[in-house]
């Protein structure tokens, strides 16, 4: 019986883990990479506006 609780508390406790930490961390890590690629975008379309006026 014991086992059975211990086993039921653990599942609890990984589904804590992973829902208040792990997933909002990943949700946080994808959005500075989006952000970073959005900067990263206009920079290179900034150089190549600014190389295509130069000739």
């Amino acid at each position: 019986m014991s086992r059975i609780v211990l086993g039921v508390l653990g599942v609890l406790l990984a589904l804590y883990v992973v829902f208040g930490f792990v997933l909002p961390a990943l949700f946080g890590l994808l959005k500075f990479a989006l952000v970073l690629a959005l900067i990263a975008f206009v920079v290179v379309a900034l150089v190549t506006a600014v190389a295509r006026s130069k000739r």
